[in-house]
């Protein structure tokens, strides 16, 4: 497998779909007040950069980064596409995510996911590449649906080896 990172527009049919996908779990999985996951106008905003990560020319998943300011970047709408799960995708994205945000001089890299059991893989999968419980952030508030997390860019050399 081959896999190719792209600094996304939205554009293609292909990456609407997957962002429905999502969506629809979401909405399937947490309550309306606790869904924090954006919609296209949302990744579209001037503090978010989107990415597409593609096999040939098969879309296998995708992952964005909000720029929170004060060296924070916030991890968003981070998916595999169903057909591909299993594959290593997820850790492919992560990764290129950090390294991306750290690139880009961010010190630290939060994420909000859901608490329920569909969320447990995402959980072990940010927890293996040395993400940490920490409080809400931004304009999050305690939520007993929402998990929070954050990585130390400074502490990542050792928590996930690029």
């Amino acid at each position: 497998m081959m896999l190719r990172f792209e600094l996304d527009d939205l554009a293609r049919p292909e990456v609407h779909r997957l962002l429905e996908e999502h969506l629809a779990d979401m909405h399937a999985t947490s309550p309306p007040e606790s869904i924090h996951a954006l919609d296209l106008k949302g990744l579209r905003g001037p503090a978010v950069a989107f990415w597409s990560v593609w096999d040939g020319p098969e879309l296998r998943g995708c992952g964005a980064l909000k720029d929170l300011g004060g060296g924070d970047v916030e991890l968003k709408s981070m998916r595999t596409a169903r057909a591909a799960r299993g594959a290593g995708i997820g850790s492919a994205m992560l990764r290129h995510l950090l390294t991306v945000a750290a690139e880009r001089g961010h010190r630290r890299v939060l994420l909000e996911t859901g608490s329920q059991e569909f969320f447990a893989p995402a959980r072990r999968l940010y927890a293996r590449h040395g993400f940490t419980p920490c409080a809400p952030f931004a304009d999050y508030v305690h939520d007993p649906n929402s998990v929070f997390m954050e990585l130390r860019l400074d502490a990542e050399v050792t928590a996930c080896p690029l």
